[in-house]
């Protein structure tokens, strides 16, 4: 499986971006996709998870800003995030697991103060 992640920049804190993370597999075969993240010097880390069934989970600290849904139309997997802060700024990466992980190549996301 082929994850191509896209839609990332710069924007000013405050401001929304909508990531988008298409497979080359119908997202349907894909039990749990999610979105991480990483920053220099830091272990990547979860941002949320999205299921087949569409049942989601986002990290408790960016719960009422960060999203989670699924394109069909597009097969892809969508991480809309708002209200973005500074300490939002980090390479984006989305993730799908079939018994087997699969990696996009991340997408970098940087916000100004």
């Amino acid at each position: 499986v082929q994850l191509q992640a896209s839609g990332g920049g710069l924007v000013q804190a405050g401001g929304s971006l909508r990531l988008s993370c298409e497979a080359s597999r119908s997202i349907l075969e894909l039990p749990l996709m999610g979105w991480y993240r990483q920053t220099p010097g830091k272990q990547r880390e979860l941002v949320g998870t999205i299921t087949t069934g569409g049942t989601t989970m986002v990290v408790d600290t960016l719960k009422g800003r960060f999203a989670i849904s699924k394109d069909r139309a597009k097969n892809a997997m969508i991480l809309q995030m708002n209200n973005l802060k500074p300490e939002d700024t980090a390479v984006y990466y989305c993730r799908a697991n079939s018994g087997i992980s699969y990696w996009g190549q991340g997408t970098l996301v940087t916000v100004s103060s």
